[in-house]
């Protein structure tokens, strides 16, 4: 097994799984184990920072999705050399913003981004921990396309597979990559 792999592996041994939560039928993929040990924090940002290299076009702008994204866009940003821009749910960005309606696995919700947050032509590298349907990076997707970014691609530490987020966005967004850790 090659070392990205193992060092993979043992990343996801310490994630956690809570059974119905927030609500009945959904399992909560627990993160934070990753963030609280400073050894598994950095092997999870250096693979995010290798596969954000990867996509082989300067980042101008590397967006988090509220609120995991946040956690690790910063610091992928810096890398890159890129500025970060976060996606909010509704209600909590200031200014001019525009927003998107959209499904998740268990309800509806609303993001928002700053009007001047994304400038047309800029490269924009989307970042967050993971997708389940795809509702909130479809989102995020139409968002960066409204404001005139060139997607350059997705990022994401684990993809749930049998719900086909992935698949969804690329359905509606044809060509984007995507790099995921799982």
């Amino acid at each position: 097994m090659a070392a990205r792999d193992v060092a993979v592996k043992k990343l996801f041994e310490e994630i956690r799984e809570f059974p119905d939560f927030p609500q009945k039928g959904v399992n909560f993929r627990d993160l934070f184990s990753l963030l609280k040990s400073p050894d598994l924090l950095k092997s999870v940002m250096e693979l995010l920072i290798e596969d954000a290299k990867s996509f082989g076009t300067k980042i101008d702008i590397v967006v988090g999705l509220d609120s995991r994204g946040f956690l690790m866009g910063p610091s992928v940003a810096m890398s890159l050399d890129a500025g970060f821009v976060p996606v909010r749910k509704g209600g909590k960005l200031p200014g001019d913003k525009i927003s998107h309606e959209f499904e998740k696995e268990y309800g509806k919700d609303i993001f928002e981004i700053q009007n001047d947050s994304i400038k047309p032509g800029q490269n924009v590298l989307i970042i967050d921990d993971l997708i389940a349907t795809g509702g909130s990076m479809l989102a995020a997707c139409e968002l960066v396309r409204k404001l005139g970014g060139n997607l350059i691609g997705c990022q994401l530490l684990i993809e749930l597979t049998t719900l086909k987020g992935v698949e969804r966005v690329t359905k509606v967004f044809k060509g984007i990559p995507f790099k995921v850790l799982s």
